[in-house]
């Protein structure tokens, strides 16, 4: 009698281990990184800034960080994209919607990585940007100028906002960025991938979307979350097929 209880408990604990393999990466979803400015949880923020606005339902940024998101070399990081002469308007709508997706979205979680970094203990890697998005990017910053590939790294930071290094030629983003995919996948160190897929397909990140629509970005959290569960089943077959053997041969 003992043998068949064994043998169930046994499977049991075979089956047991396929269920939690397979189980929702539910801590991918509705996630803030933790990161500079970012909020521990996203929540509602009905007063956040312009471009950021989409993201008032649920965000992981505040309105303050919001504003300061549209401002030129704002206490957010510093930066000035006025480093190579005044950036053309349209282009800097751009980065500004760049930053509001970084800042505000809660929606990043699948491609959430942790770094070693003084500033932020983790960030976003290869989210795959819907074409449309990378495509408009590109072509409103073509006129505009810049002196490097990677604005990640590399600056000279001791005016206390961001420098061309010695020896770096200011040119055209077309000439640093030949493609849409060299300016969406190298400017922040592969941050983005642009995607094949196009907006609308659940498939890609749209920076820009229209609020009274929903946001399209949860599907596409929830695409992806489920698709690393699959993987993570994948791979724990081998392990479960290796213990089933094993517990077959101790009770045979």
């Amino acid at each position: 009698m003992a043998q068949p209880i064994t043998t169930q408990l046994l499977l049991l604990l075979v089956w047991g281990s396929a269920v939690w393999a397979a189980r929702p990466r539910t801590e991918l979803l509705n996630v803030c990184m933790d990161a500079k400015h970012h909020k521990e949880k996203p929540s509602l923020e009905d007063k956040l800034h312009e471009q950021c606005s989409p993201w008032k339902n649920n965000a992981c940024c505040t309105a303050n960080t919001s504003q300061e998101a549209h401002k030129d070399i704002s206490y957010l990081y510093r930066f000035n994209w006025d480093h190579c002469g005044q950036m053309e308007p349209t282009c800097k709508r751009h980065f500004i919607q760049d930053t509001c997706l970084y800042e505000c979205s809660p929606n990043l979680g699948p491609w959430i990585q942790q770094v070693d970094q003084s500033w932020r203990k983790e960030r976003i890697l290869n989210v795959p940007l819907c074409k449309e998005d990378c495509q408009s990017w590109w072509e409103a910053c073509r006129t505009s100028y810049t002196c490097k590939s990677n604005w990640h790294k590399g600056w000279n930071w001791t005016s206390g906002s961001n420098q061309c290094p010695v020896g770096a030629v200011c040119q055209p983003f077309h000439i640093y960025f030949p493609t849409p995919a060299a300016l969406c996948n190298e400017i922040w160190s592969h941050s983005y991938n642009v995607s094949q897929y196009s907006q609308g397909s659940g498939r890609c990140i749209q920076m820009w979307f229209d609020p009274a629509q929903g946001n399209p970005n949860e599907e596409v959290a929830r695409f992806y979350a489920e698709a690393m569960s699959g993987a993570g089943l994948r791979g724990a077959w081998p392990f479960l097929l290796g213990l089933a053997l094993v517990l077959l041969q101790l009770l045979s």
